[in-house]
């Protein structure tokens, strides 16, 4: 078993008993109404746990109806996910260290020990479903004017309804020789109820949950409860159609006392619940309210609440390119060119002034890449000629879809989208995300605080110079950068993922020198006559032996601290593209 599915489960498993949790709040103030009501409210909470809100999350991802302000976006999505998801995915120390054999199994031995608990429990209720099976095929047919057929079994089983699709009624020998009719009737009239309202199907599905989520014991207290509740609507319907309490009362007790009761929840039978408790409550013929307009109200609330939490979690943290308002141009181009390259050129692409887009001999990997913005060791999948052959590029779009000025990751992210536009259509790209543990970079404060020195920029509209920076192998500058665009930007240079828990807002222009190629080949250095790579400094460069490496040069002049760790990190997988089709 992954060890990265472990905080999925215990979120899962968090959620659905905080869902219980609301439930049983619920019931108690349903206290005083009808049972039945309260038997819904226990029965969801049981299913809650059969269906984990990140299928909810994902419907709600899909939900593509109006643009959400980026801002607004990450701080509600921070606070959904905190109550949703209390359990994240561990760090791994920075440095590797040989985990014993035994960790590393651990995974294993818990889901060898569930799928034994899983087995055990399945043949535990097998056994007892045989046993009544059988006591029914035993059975002799009974004529009753009752709508279920009737079966008289000689077992010492109480009355009960046996099966879901063709419900039949099993009832021991001899029990109308010992209950009064007017007993009997009364507790033919108790098992028809269960009959009405399919109690044995919602006994089966919550008989499922149990032996998936044995380990819970709050499930097992879920299910008595739903049993309690399931009794005692039986017995306040009994009473409504016309049965005298003292008369009723009178023949679960005699049931109880000759008979011993079904070994199955999803067979419904007579006793259950807490007796002494029912037999006072009908006695005493309770009176029962009817369900308010303000009870049907909360009711309804609450539903809609569970359902509208996770696809308003999705909604908010959908990507940002997945809506747009309908004043915005849409996020693709509005003139394309696709053909192919075999002259065997050296490849390159380019961002034109206005957003216009040329490659010149890109494969179709290194088009999905510029796409995705995403490094080579993230993409996998697709026919091996995505490698091989050469394509040439010219994109324009449309008129006003980018604004004069716009650079960074604001003009990436747009770009990004329209390029992704084009190779949907023209390539028909099918691509699924996954997940996979692979080492990674954190930037967070290091201890002594953040160096960083505030932008003098106004970068509120995204536009020129701000979210970038220039330089050469040796020298940085970032301008109007705030943390998510260093963390991008570092991403490039470290070859692996850089993510950004500094925590620290705002945005923010500094310099920073470090060994670019530490540990690698250096390019022969530059002089005078030779020709200044783009981006160059002018002024004395320092020597690249005496620059940091990166993780130094981040802590001494930027206050940062860059730490290694293996986490999750989304990788992209090629499920299907095509040849373009021809201009």
């Amino acid at each position: 078993m992954n060890p990265g599915y472990v905080p999925a489960i215990a979120n899962h498993l968090w959620q659905s008993t905080l869902f219980a949790g609301i439930a049983a709040l619920l019931t108690l103030a349903l206290r005083n109404n009808r049972a039945r009501v309260r038997h819904g409210v226990w029965l969801a909470a049981s299913c809650k746990f059969l269906i984990p809100l990140s299928v909810l999350i994902a419907l709600g991802g899909q939900i593509r109806w109006r643009a959400v302000p980026e801002t607004t976006q990450s701080n509600i999505a921070i606070v959904m996910d905190q109550v949703s998801q209390p359990f994240p995915t561990p760090s791994i120390s920075a440095r590797p260290v040989a985990a014993p054999h035994s960790a590393s199994l651990l995974p294993e031995i818990l889901l060898a020990g569930w799928a034994l608990g899983c087995l055990g429990i399945s043949g535990a209720w097998w056994i007892r479903w045989r046993r009544i099976r059988d006591a029914v095929h035993a059975g002799s047919p009974l004529t009753l004017q009752i709508p279920i057929r009737a079966v008289v079994s000689p077992t010492s089983l109480e009355p009960g309804v046996f099966g879901v699709l063709r419900p039949v009624l099993l009832l021991p020998e001899g029990m109308f020789d010992r209950l009064t009719p007017p007993q009997v009737e009364a507790i033919i009239a108790h098992e028809l109820c269960h009959v009405r309202h399919r109690d044995n199907l919602a006994a089966a599905l919550h008989m499922f949950v149990e032996t998936v989520f044995w380990f819970h014991p709050l499930l097992w207290w879920v299910g008595k409860r739903i049993v309690e509740e399931r009794e005692r609507a039986c017995d306040e319907e009994v009473l409504r159609l016309g049965s005298k309490p003292r008369v009723y009362a009178e023949g679960i007790l005699n049931v109880c006392k000759l008979y011993v009761e079904v070994p199955l929840v999803c067979v419904s039978g007579i006793t259950g619940a807490d007796l002494k408790k029912r037999i006072h409550q009908i006695v005493s013929a309770r009176a029962v309210r009817q369900l308010s307009w303000r009870r049907k109200f909360l009711l309804a609330a609450a539903g809609l609440a569970a359902l509208a939490w996770p696809l308003a979690v999705g909604i908010v943290n959908a990507p940002a390119g997945h809506a747009q308002s309908a004043d915005s141009p849409p996020l693709k181009f509005e003139v394309a060119s696709v053909k192919p390259n075999k002259s065997g050129a050296h490849f390159y692409s380019m961002i034109q002034p206005g957003g216009r887009f040329t490659a010149t001999n890109n494969t179709v990997r290194d088009l999905i890449l510029n796409a995705y913005e995403i490094p080579p060791y993230r993409l996998s999948g697709g026919p091996s000629w995505i490698d091989s052959e050469g394509y040439d590029v010219e994109a324009k779009p449309a008129d006003g879809a980018i604004p004069p000025g716009l650079r960074g990751r604001p003009l990436w992210n747009k770009r990004g989208a329209m390029l992704r536009a084009l190779l949907a259509d023209r390539f028909h790209l099918e691509i699924r995300t996954e997940s996979k543990e692979m080492p990674l970079y954190e930037i967070s404060v290091a201890k002594n605080g953040p160096k960083l020195t505030k932008s003098t920029l106004d970068c509120s509209a995204d536009i020129d110079p701000c979210h970038g920076f220039s330089g050469n192998p040796r020298r940085m500058s970032l301008m109007g950068v705030d943390m998510d665009d260093l963390a991008s930007i570092l991403t490039g240079y470290a070859g692996r993922p850089v993510l950004n828990k500094t925590g620290v807002s705002g945005v923010f222009d500094n310099l920073l020198q470090w060994n670019v190629f530490y540990g690698r080949q250096r390019p022969t250095p530059t002089t005078d006559e030779t020709p200044r790579p783009p981006g160059h400094y002018e002024g004395e460069m320092p020597d690249p032996d005496s620059l940091p490496d990166l993780g130094t040069a981040l802590e001494q002049q930027l206050g940062l601290k860059l730490e290694s760790r293996k986490g999750p990190v989304d990788t992209y997988v090629i499920e299907r593209v095509e040849r373009p089709s021809e201009n």
